[in-house]
């Protein structure tokens, strides 16, 4: 597995080498908005280590996955999402294929906002 692939369009926008607008950024993961947004927040959340999927993770990413995962809510919430209960976001990691992941570099969509189709 590599660190870095060069090829990568998430690899090269974690790199800078591709604008993007940044939510977060630290030694380990790069956050950045959705070119196309399904919702009023909508941002992904990626390693800067290359790892193309889920079907790619093994116990050694444990730490990494937990990280993105702690951090998930906080910038959701620095994002404009609602607090919890009433509030909230989805995350959501699309696999392969048949599991609708376009690109091939572990990604974390992280979602919310107001939904216009919920009534009350």
């Amino acid at each position: 597995m590599t660190h870095h692939d060069p090829d990568c369009l998430f690899c090269k926008i974690a790199a800078g080498q591709i604008p993007s607008k940044k939510v977060y950024e630290d030694e380990q993961v790069f956050a950045f908005h959705d070119i196309s947004p399904w919702a009023p927040v909508h941002f992904l959340l990626i390693p800067k280590q290359h790892i193309p999927s889920m079907a790619a993770v093994t116990p050694e990413h444990a730490g990494l996955l937990g990280h993105m995962l702690t951090l998930a809510p906080k910038l959701a919430a620095q994002e404009g999402c609602n607090p919890y209960p009433e509030g909230g976001f989805r995350l959501v990691i699309n696999t392969g294929e048949e599991g609708g992941q376009e690109i091939h570099h572990l990604h974390l969509h992280v979602v919310g906002g107001p939904r216009p189709w919920k009534k009350g």
